[in-house]
């Protein structure tokens, strides 16, 4: 609706098809020329927060709903903005599962259990109802294995980012 202006947030979710017909979406974000501001940095480890616990909840042979009961409680000045999938499928494309918000969960969601061999994406968006920007990360190609969650994407988050914010936290504390 705009142009990008120096130090505006940045998000991109970049759903391809790729070689093979294989499906590929991550979600990153930036700031366009500059350092991020104090609520830059606010969103953004909100946000990385949600997609580091939600994995956290993801092993073989537990049902969607134990997921859900177990994900990241959304703050409430979020949940308007959240993401309309917290995790999916991916393979091919944007598959099976759909593993909706708490709060979608009876409405839109179902039941079934996490399985072994399942490449996963989980999504999350934060930003406030009427706020001027919001951040939105994914982590794609999370393979579920009796093992545990193998990692399989290398699009780094903006680590930095997360101890200024812990700093700004403590002193405000």
């Amino acid at each position: 609706m705009r142009p990008i202006e120096a130090a505006d947030l940045v998000s991109f979710d970049t759903d391809l098809i790729g070689p093979y017909g294989y499906c590929s979406d991550i979600s990153r974000a930036w700031v366009c020329g500059g350092k991020p501001s104090d609520e830059q940095r606010r969103l953004y480890a909100q946000a990385f927060e949600q997609i580091e616990h939600n994995i956290g909840v993801l092993r073989v042979g537990r049902s969607f709903g134990d997921v859900v009961k177990d994900s990241w409680s959304i703050p409430n000045e979020f949940v308007f903005n959240r993401y309309s999938s917290m995790i999916h499928g991916v393979g091919l494309a944007d598959e099976y599962p759909s593993i909706k918000y708490a709060q979608d969960f009876a409405a839109k969601g179902y039941d079934g259990v996490l399985e072994s061999g399942m490449t996963l994406c989980v999504e999350s968006f934060i930003g406030v109802d009427n706020g001027r920007e919001g951040v939105k990360l994914e982590e794609q190609q999370v393979l579920l294995t009796e093992h545990g969650v193998e990692r399989n994407s290398r699009g780094p988050y903006e680590t930095d980012w997360l101890e200024r914010a812990r700093q700004v936290w403590m002193q405000r504390s």
